[in-house]
């Protein structure tokens, strides 16, 4: 995908109270961010915004943080929050490489991963967020009970998660190979890629897995 840089972005990331600096800082002091106890859930490569913030709206008594790695994309989703001024919804401009150094183990109850970079080449699969390295590091910031849900139009990436997930002794709760026919979609929220995809006829992949087998709420 190529990305467009948008001037000054930035600099808009950087003045923003919704975007959290050093977040290293945080780590084992969620609570205190948000100033409750509410549970934790983050989407990983949030792009412009639009999931992340909706399920925000929806679910206030959730807290979510958005993880984005380019500010040019990450600042779309800041101007959908300053519209909103949800106080359950804060951003990080991060990689999630380092995702381990952000949260103590146990402070995630819930990933989100939608159309992630496939990285097509095999010498790149350890970069998939879906790869089992990834995996390894969702696996030190879940509670006990967390899920990870991963979408995509992509099935050779779909294919390779599954088997990774098999790998790193994860368990698949739930999958479709078509989403938006499924009985997940009563509860799906889309993404920007997803509505375009889908106005193509593009099916939408979709797992959630966890590491214990246990069926979430």
């Amino acid at each position: 995908m190529r990305l467009r840089n948008v001037r000054g972005s930035k600099e808009l990331l950087d003045a923003s109270e919704y975007v959290l600096k050093n977040p290293a800082q945080f780590k084992g002091k969620w609570t205190e961010v948000f100033e409750n106890k509410h549970p934790l859930f983050i989407e990983i490569g949030m792009g412009k915004g639009k999931f992340i913030t909706t399920l925000a709206k929806q679910n206030t008594e959730i807290n979510y943080l958005g993880i984005e790695k380019f500010s040019s994309v990450l600042v779309r989703g800041l101007e959908k929050q300053k519209e909103l001024a949800l106080s359950n919804l804060f951003f990080l401009r991060e990689d999630a490489e380092y995702l381990p150094n952000f949260f103590e183990k146990g402070e995630v109850k819930r990933i989100y991963l939608n159309f992630s970079d496939p990285w097509p080449k095999d010498r790149h699969a350890k970069r998939r967020l879906t790869s089992k390295e990834y995996f390894a590091r969702y696996d030190q910031v879940l509670d006990a009970d967390g899920a990870v849900e991963f979408k995509t139009d992509n099935q050779s990436l779909f294919e390779f998660s599954l088997e990774e997930a098999e790998l790193a002794g994860w368990k698949v709760i739930e999958k479709t190979l078509d989403l938006h026919h499924s009985e997940l979609a009563s509860k799906n929220v889309m993404t920007e890629y997803e509505e375009k995809f889908s106005l193509k006829g593009n099916p939408i992949f979709k797992m959630i897995v966890k590491r214990d087998g246990k069926i979430f709420g």
